[in-house]
């Protein structure tokens, strides 16, 4: 008898946390928010996830590649416009790398960077912030680009 008041204990114990998890287990988690992004993000088991290669800028119409905001908005650009053809938002965006490189002038132009982002995370359009990492690199592989984007997107099954 003693054995079985343990185990309906045990079970009760297991099946109280369990719920509790459970009902936290169904979004995404995001904490430690700073003015352009996340410290950490949860995603659950059973989330969808989409992961978006490196991409850097397009030319302009005459030939240049603009500055590092230029650059920058240029690519979120690109990347929204592949989300929503596939079903996703720019919301759903987790996780920003961007690896960048000095400008012709030996300087690496970070406020423009930031600049850029800004205009697509934090915003009243999409409120939403990824974590994000943005590492100065010695060059990168297309000769004009001042920076080069990667993506990883997350969202719960609808």
């Amino acid at each position: 008898m003693l054995n079985r008041a343990k185990s309906l204990f045990v079970l009760t114990v297991l099946a109280t946390f369990g719920f509790a998890s459970l009902a936290t287990a169904d979004e995404i988690v995001r904490t430690g928010e700073g003015r352009n992004f996340y410290n950490n993000i949860s995603i659950p088991a059973g989330a969808e996830t989409l992961y978006l290669s490196g991409s850097g800028a397009s030319p302009m119409e005459d030939g240049s590649w603009g500055d590092m905001e230029q650059q920058t908005v240029n690519t979120f650009n690109k990347f929204k416009e592949t989300l929503e053809s596939q079903g996703w938002s720019m919301e759903d965006i987790v996780q920003v790398r961007a690896f960048a490189v000095a400008g012709p002038y030996g300087e690496l132009d970070f406020a423009g960077f930031n600049s850029g982002y800004q205009q697509f995370f934090g915003t009243d359009e999409n409120p939403m912030k990824p974590v994000r990492s943005f590492v100065q690199i010695a060059g990168l592989v297309v000769e004009g680009w001042l920076i080069e984007i990667e993506i990883r997107a997350a969202r719960m099954p609808k």
